[in-house]
């Protein structure tokens, strides 16, 4: 309703330009407009003439109104990117203080503990075959389980050293000297997983270029006999005295 007023209001101006209109397409003269109907005929032309022109002008407002609305809000996105740049410095994170031995006894002493087997059933009965094929073979060779490869090998290059640190052998050889001479790895049900694939590996890089040598046995395929074999030729035979 208040759209119909205003185009009204709107249309009054242009009420003299539709008698005009009227007049010169008629030949008519003001005198002529006396009459009722050529009255509401040049009523009717300024008031269409009159919203036309409003309608017009509205939709140009408008289009005028979302382009500057766009204008604003590309220059307030552009703003917000400047404000993300990365060359604004962020806090820090603070380091952790290192955790001394007092700290690690304070943890330890209210934290409790209990045994874990060394080897698992399978693991620990080659173990015990292997021991005893290698004491029958020299006595002075020793085998030794679960042993760091941290602790028998060393490398002037820190990073190649921290990727065998942690990484372990399963059963390691050693002659009298204490000198690790081989490794035998016990691969279980799960060896051929892929994350077990990559770290035997590197253990089995690391190894070979250390001079230690590297023999896997097989869960449910190498039999007593076969260990025994392998162990006789890798084991020096004992000096003459």
């Amino acid at each position: 309703m208040q759209y119909r007023q205003r185009s009204v209001l709107f249309a009054a101006p242009w009420l003299i330009i539709g008698a005009a209109s009227v007049g010169a397409s008629g030949g008519i003269t003001i005198a002529d407009f006396e009459k009722p109907e050529l009255l509401i005929a040049a009523l009717f032309v300024g008031i269409i003439i009159g919203m036309t022109v409003e309608q017009f002008l509205a939709t140009m407002s408008k289009q005028t109104w979302l382009e500057r609305s766009k204008s604003r809000s590309e220059e307030q996105r552009w703003n917000e990117r400047i404000v993300r740049r990365p060359w604004l410095q962020t806090p820090a994170a603070v380091p952790s203080r290192p955790v001394d031995a007092a700290d690690q006894l304070r943890i330890v002493m209210r934290s409790d503990f209990a045994i874990q087997p060394l080897l698992n059933k399978s693991e620990a009965r080659v173990f015990r075959e292997l021991d005893s094929v290698v004491i029958g073979c020299n006595s002075s060779w020793q085998v030794m389980a679960q042993v760091s490869m941290g602790e028998i090998l060393r490398s002037a290059d820190a990073d190649a050293y921290s990727c065998i640190n942690s990484k372990r052998v399963d059963l390691l050889l050693v002659d009298g000297n204490c000198q690790p001479r081989h490794v035998i790895e016990y691969q279980g049900g799960a060896h051929h997983q892929a994350a077990a694939t990559a770290r035997d590996a590197v253990k089995k890089e690391a190894l070979r270029r250390a001079g230690i040598g590297y023999y896997e046995v097989v869960a449910g395929q190498t039999t007593p006999s076969e260990l025994r074999r392998l162990v006789e030729k890798l084991v020096d035979k004992p000096s003459a005295t």
